[in-house]
């Protein structure tokens, strides 16, 4: 699933191509993709994009007249974007596309892959209607250190659990949460409400340090092309996807924990003084306190 570093950087790839563009078409090719019909996309047609923002792990396009095309990518949406003069999704299998938005500029046609149909457009008028999809996380790049406790002991959740929760954090889902508890050295089912200052300290700067870097690199990677290439499994990650490698701190066997439809990746050497988090008390812990459903982590 994109998460913050990615949809940034999506972001920043769109506002180079459709700021100040004329919106001449929403074309749905699934039609479960659209989930919202006022207003129409009829009515969106020649209106102009005033701005993009982001919106924890949603992408919102701002039109003229106070209308916006809020998407979401979930575990397998992506983008494709090509130009005024060139073929749209070339070589994208028209099963896998969703949507066609055509702009004065080119054409963002709107991709997933696999049979579960989790992506999804909503067209809205009004900030209020637009703020139905803030689910109220802070956002941790912008935080100062307080704020960032108090989110993060506002509920006594693991460690895990806390941070892909969209309620307390904003834009943080399964991968980069894998990354920055192995940068952190903490345990994914370490306890909030259990963690002195010095542990908050550690986590507040792997978060910040995680998510730049991943923004920084992907950004290099990028250019001035459009991104394609978007995975939450990267080669050069720590432990997330990385189950039996050696973790590349210490060269231990990077382990996971499976629960439900997530997964989550870390190192028993570094984050759990070599413990490996597989016992009854982890099985009645995970029942309470692990996402179920990749819609808890949106």
């Amino acid at each position: 699933m994109p998460e913050l570093p990615d949809v940034v950087i999506y972001i920043e790839a769109l506002e180079k191509r459709i700021t100040g563009a004329t919106l001449d078409a929403i074309r749905i090719t699934n039609p479960f993709v659209l989930r919202t019909v006022q207003p129409s996309p009829e009515d969106l047609a020649g209106r102009k994009v005033v701005t993009l923002r982001r919106m924890g792990k949603r992408i919102v396009i701002a039109l003229e007249r106070d209308a916006f095309i809020v998407i979401h990518l979930m575990l397998a949406g992506r983008f494709r974007w090509a130009g005024a003069d060139e073929q749209p999704a070339k070589n994208v299998p028209p099963k896998l596309q969703l949507a066609r938005l055509v702009f004065s500029t080119g054409t963002l046609t709107f991709t997933e892959a696999g049979s579960k149909r989790r992506a999804s457009i909503h067209l809205v008028e009004g900030e209020d209607a637009l703020n139905q999809f803030d689910r109220g996380g802070i956002e941790v790049l912008e935080a100062t250190l307080d704020q960032f406790a108090d989110a993060l002991v506002r509920e006594n959740h693991t460690l895990k659990r806390a941070l892909t929760d969209p309620r307390l954090f904003s834009g943080i889902g399964n991968a980069y949460s894998d990354e920055i508890l192995h940068r952190s050295r903490l345990s994914p089912l370490q306890l909030t409400g259990r963690m002195d200052a010095e542990q908050v300290d550690q986590l507040f700067v792997a978060v910040k340090e995680t998510l730049r870097f991943w923004i920084e690199t992907t950004r290099a990677e990028t250019g001035n092309g459009f991104p394609e290439k978007v995975t939450a499994f990267r080669k050069t990650m720590a432990v997330h996807g990385k189950y039996g490698q050696p973790c590349p701190v210490c060269g231990a066997p990077v382990q996971r924990i499976v629960y439900a439809d997530n997964e989550t990746n870390y190192c028993a050497k570094c984050q759990t003084g070599g413990r490996l988090l597989a016992d009854r008390a982890l099985s009645r812990l995970l029942r309470t306190d692990w996402p179920r459903s990749l819609d808890e982590i949106e």
